[in-house]
């Protein structure tokens, strides 16, 4: 039987580890929206700029993490080669058919109004650049080092739950020092989804079908938003909290839940080998 125990000088202290893979994620995010190379002003082209070099920041900085400081094959941080597809696709159902019917509550009761500013072949192609900008700039760097570094860190140590809780609240306190999530409404966000990422990572043992729930909603988010500047929405708050919010979070939670309920083991550790 291979021996699962970890040296106590081969590695440095897991507190280290998540400290440094944390401060220099809150770092690159503060570099690159409030640093005087781009400007805080947003433009396509900005935020284009910003999505790619997130990802071309942020993912050596985790590779390096893994290499240098965890000692550790690439493949524990939940990206495997097979699945990729159906996982994305999955994640991406979770959160696009519950938000559907949450859209037609909204709109089949008054509660929200919807035009489109522009044709509907420009909202077309905003939609679509949007779904890259999520992926390059939220979606994969943020699903990357919480749920992927840090979330699996955590649990070679802590329980499944603990894990689970630990990476919510550490992005929930990137939220709040990079500035996206000041308010108690935003913080409360910011909480909720990683809990929600967080457990689709227990549930499915790896992070794509976390990027693909990411993706969408983000996505979708930013084009009824200012971002896509497409649309003009009446109503807003309730399209957010009802048919982008409540409705695809609790559902999708619901059928991933059901999906993977074998592999829910909030107790369970994931303990890495040596070598």
């Amino acid at each position: 039987m291979s021996d699962t125990r970890t040296s106590p000088d081969s590695r440095l202290a897991l507190h280290w580890r998540i400290l440094i893979v944390f401060t220099g994620t809150v770092l690159v995010w503060l570099f690159l929206y409030h640093g005087a190379l781009l400007g805080r002003d947003y433009d396509r082209p900005t935020h284009v700029a910003r999505a790619i070099l997130t990802t071309v920041l942020v993912v050596p900085l985790v590779v390096a993490a893994r290499r240098l400081l965890d000692r550790r094959p690439w493949t524990g941080l939940g990206l495997p080669s097979r699945r990729v597809g159906r996982r994305l696709l999955l994640g991406m159902a979770c959160w696009l058919i519950p938000a559907a019917i949450g859209f037609a509550l909204c709109l089949g009761f008054g509660w929200v109004e919807i035009s489109l500013r522009t044709s509907a072949t420009d909202a077309l192609r905003v939609a679509a650049l949007l779904v890259v900008l999520v992926f390059l700039y939220e979606a994969l760097p943020e699903e990357l080092v919480f749920r992927g570094y840090l979330q699996r860190n955590l649990a070679t140590r802590l329980p499944a739950w603990q894990a689970f809780i630990g990476q919510a609240v550490l992005f929930t306190l990137f939220g709040f020092l990079v500035g996206a999530a000041v308010s108690l409404d935003r913080l409360l966000l910011f909480f909720v989804f990683a809990l929600l990422l967080g457990g689709f990572r227990v549930a499915t043992g790896d992070i794509w079908a976390g990027i693909g729930f990411h993706v969408a909603f983000q996505s979708v988010a930013q084009l009824f938003g200012e971002v896509g500047a497409v649309f003009d929405v009446t109503g807003s708050d309730v399209l957010g909290f009802v048919a982008m919010g409540a409705i695809p979070f609790s559902l999708g939670w619901m059928a991933m839940e059901r999906l993977h309920r074998n592999r829910l083991h909030w107790q369970a550790r994931e303990p890495e080998p040596i070598r």
